[in-house]
């Protein structure tokens, strides 16, 4: 057929690769050191109590465990982590929430529920790609900002021109690429912008509870009086990726749109992957797990923090995360780290250029490392193996 590409729809049209997953071919080579994935810890994963769990879902569920499911969700599993928030200090019932395939899927729901062609969307300077593309795959026109004056600045010339967003996009703890955390003040002042303008927030919170410095803040859900927030969570960083489970928690009225968008896509979440979730939350496993995780990358983001501090050439700038995945390394502003990425594979180190991250195309002397995957010495090997880089550009 003569030139297929003319047959695709206008959001296929928009649709790109994740510059991330492009990026792990490189690292396919057991010999290169891969800053680049947002992956949990594979060693961290508590597979023999997954041995016993799935056996015992299997021997009392088995049946129910492999048909289809209700959209939105299995129904103990929404109980019990509508009672964990609760205990958090929400206030939700079964009606806020919904289980979704991973808090991907929560995002292009969002998008696919509320954004129309050209409708406006304001996230941070950097933010997360996954996110960024769901919203350029709907069409929408993203506006990056830090979250200071700029916001309530940048609003009022949009209200004036009629052309307010449809949301606020925000990763308020460990921020996925930053690492930074978004102070309690900061969260009330993006709400009250949000309440001033009549606009949603769209509060993406999947490394929460891997906090290992700093003070708990307040989720802005918790905090928002009038129903604009929608929170969306995720088992992948603090118990499997491999289940592809997470949450949506919103006004019901979001919900409920949610779940008739989720029913054209696929139906229902695995059921027998939300019953084994149920399960493992149901005997205190989670909680017994999160605390190893907790303790791990406390030990590799202070690993990598003193390896920055030892070998990395002057100059060169990074965050320091109160918890999460992800550090932001900021190069001088004359470098470019796409010519970093060419030097870099050559040294068998990879990581994530970090300009994906700027809806504007800014940020090209910046990259994202993550810091969970790797062991510790291996770590400080990639480090090293940086910083050679590095150098080798600067001359």
């Amino acid at each position: 057929m003569k030139d297929i590409t003319q047959k695709f729809s206008k959001t296929a049209k928009n649709m790109k690769r994740s510059a991330i997953r492009e990026l792990l071919k490189f690292t396919s080579n057991p010999d290169v050191i891969s800053f680049a994935g947002g992956f949990p810890a594979p060693d961290l994963f508590p597979i023999e109590k997954m041995k016993e769990v799935v056996c015992e879902v299997l021997d009392e569920d088995g049946a129910k465990a492999l048909q289809y499911g209700e959209t939105e969700g299995d129904l103990k599993l929404r109980k019990l982590l509508v009672e964990r928030y609760n205990k958090q200090g929400f206030n939700i019932d079964l009606k806020n929430l919904v289980i979704v395939t991973a808090s991907q899927q929560g995002l292009d729901l969002v998008s696919k529920i509320f954004l129309n062609r050209g409708d406006k969307v304001v996230c941070g300077l950097p933010s997360y790609l996954g996110a960024l593309q769901a919203f350029n795959a709907y069409g929408a026109n993203m506006i990056g900002i830090r979250y200071d004056a700029a916001l309530d600045n940048t609003l009022e010339v949009l209200q004036t021109l009629g052309e307010l967003p449809k949301f606020i996009y925000t990763i308020p703890d460990f921020q996925n690429p930053s690492g930074v955390t978004m102070s309690e003040a900061d969260r009330r002042m993006v709400l009250n912008i949000a309440e001033k303008y009549n606009v949603l927030v769209v509060e993406d919170c999947p490394y929460r509870e891997i906090r290992f410095g700093g003070d708990h803040i307040k989720t802005m859900y918790e905090m928002d009086k009038s129903g604009r927030v929608i929170l969306l969570g995720t088992f992948s960083k603090i118990f499997v990726p491999g289940f592809r489970l997470g949450w949506v928690i919103a006004h019901e009225t979001v919900i409920d749109k949610i779940v008739t968008a989720k029913q054209s896509v696929d139906l229902c979440s695995p059921v027998l992957d939300q019953k084994i979730a149920a399960k493992f939350l149901e005997k205190g496993y989670l909680d017994q797990n999160i605390p190893k995780i907790i303790e791990n990358y406390r030990r590799k983001r202070d690993g990598m923090i003193a390896a920055f501090e030892k070998y990395m050439p002057e100059g060169v700038k990074w965050t320091r995360p109160e918890g999460g995945l992800f550090l932001f390394i900021t190069l001088p502003e004359y470098m470019d780290a796409k010519d970093l990425f060419d030097i870099a594979i050559k040294e068998n180190v990879a990581f994530v250029l970090g300009n994906a991250f700027f809806c504007d195309g800014s940020g090209k002397n910046t990259m994202r490392i993550n810091f969970s995957y790797m062991s510790e010495e291996m770590n400080t090997e990639g480090v090293k193996r940086l910083a050679s880089a590095i150098r080798k550009l600067m001359k």
